[in-house]
């Protein structure tokens, strides 16, 4: 059986699902059988989801209209493509990047052992930029974080791991040993400097 997934960021009218919609009935996917989520794609409370994920059944297959309708992040994206395939679960990627991935075929399999192998790298990256960001802000006489306060190695380590969509935000504030609060007061969840820290980089 075919169920579908489909979500959009707000759920204040402004955006619909309805190019969603008309892609998965197109794709042979009935009404009855599509879930809906009206949140950020960083929400980790995605009830729609949750549910979806609960009502599949070993040989069902889900589909999405693009890669990014499903996963928080492409490790979260490969965790749980990975669950469903263990279940016995296809799944499948109507249109967009990614649209080779249909687990259901041989080289869809292939295509997401690639995206999966890049999941790993990338999470590799980072926590290597993280710890050698930090090294370098001790060798520079900081102590690796101060509550409530960042150096400016660190302010800039900051920015450049939240421009980044796949950093975690918990593993980055217990590398610097600081809060979420005192994270944000220096840059935005998407990466950009704050007041603070911008005074903080002119002292």
């Amino acid at each position: 059986m075919l169920i579908g997934y489909v979500r959009v960021s707000k759920a204040d009218g402004s955006q619909t699902t309805n190019l969603q919609l008309d892609a998965l009935k197109a794709h042979g996917v009935q009404q009855e059988y599509i879930y809906e989520d009206y949140a950020s794609g960083r929400n980790d409370k995605r009830p729609g989801l949750e549910a979806c994920l609960k009502s599949l059944r070993e040989h069902d297959v889900l589909v999405v209209w693009k890669l990014d309708r499903l996963g928080r992040n492409l490790s979260h994206l490969v965790k749980t493509i990975t669950d469903l395939t263990q279940r016995k679960i296809g799944f499948r990627i109507l249109s967009g990047q990614g649209a080779q991935i249909d687990t259901t075929t041989a080289a869809g399999r292939l295509t997401f052992g690639i995206f999966a192998s890049l999941a790993e790298f990338e999470s590799d990256l980072i926590s290597e930029r993280i710890k050698a960001g930090l090294a370098a802000a001790r060798a520079r006489g900081t102590n690796g974080g101060r509550k409530f306060r960042l150096s400016k190695a660190q302010v800039r380590l900051a920015e450049v791991a939240m421009k980044n969509r796949d950093t975690s935000v918990g593993d980055l504030c217990k590398e610097l040993k600081i809060t979420r609060n005192t994270l944000y007061q220096y840059v935005s969840p998407t990466g950009e400097l704050r007041e603070r820290a911008t005074k903080r980089l002119k002292l």
